[in-house]
């Protein structure tokens, strides 16, 4: 028995969009997270993602796509613990002939942007949250890539913290990063331009359409 999550969704994105998708537990918000930010595939219809049709890629394609244009940043950072700030923002870039001391030379720049360059050689138990999720960020943010997918990125942050990450989003945004983002929370939602809500698997409302 195949179970539809999401039914007939049609959803355009514009580069330096910054989006919100909301919805109740169930709704398919992270789903279709998961598409956008080609983690998951479709079993129907077709994405294209800069010109690019996602649907008809391998794996390999599909990871080539998500290393050219997507960075990713998670509820719970995702960070090795036993290597530094540094070498977490490193990571993105082993695998794309980049030399060593042009790949540290990206990440010390990506962790400036953010704002925690002071704890480059820190390991992420000796930093508080809101600081990993900075180191996050700046690991997504390592490749310049196009399009940054967000699932709840304050959702493990005090409120004051997370206000400051969204503040974050907010200055990459102007510069030009598009965003795309899952919350539950209307307060973190409001940082966005555009809020796309989904229920029962379609999109129940979208106020940039």
């Amino acid at each position: 028995m195949v179970l539809p999550i999401l039914r007939g969704i049609s959803l355009k994105v514009d580069a330096g969009e910054f989006v919100a998708i909301m919805g109740p537990s169930g709704s398919g918000k992270t789903t279709l997270l998961n598409i956008i930010g080609c983690l998951d595939s479709i079993d129907g219809g077709s994405y294209f993602l800069a010109g690019e049709r996602v649907e008809q890629a391998n794996d390999d394609d599909l990871a080539r796509i998500r290393s050219k244009h997507i960075g990713f940043v998670f509820q719970l950072f995702n960070l090795i613990p036993r290597v530094s700030a540094l070498r977490n923002v490193e990571l993105p870039m082993i695998y794309s002939n980049i030399k060593a001391a042009d790949r540290q030379k990206k990440a010390l720049l990506a962790l400036e942007k953010v704002a925690v360059d002071d704890r480059a050689n820190h390991n992420p138990n000796q930093l508080s949250g809101g600081q990993q999720q900075r180191v996050a960020i700046a690991r997504a943010l390592v490749n310049d890539p196009e399009l940054l997918v967000a699932d709840e990125p304050t959702g493990s942050l005090d409120s004051t913290t997370g206000q400051e990450i969204m503040e974050l989003f907010r200055r990459l945004n102007q510069s030009g990063t598009t965003i795309v983002m899952v919350t539950h929370e209307e307060e973190i939602a409001a940082y966005a331009k555009r809020i796309v809500r989904l229920k029962d698997g379609i999109i129940a409302s979208d106020n940039g359409a």
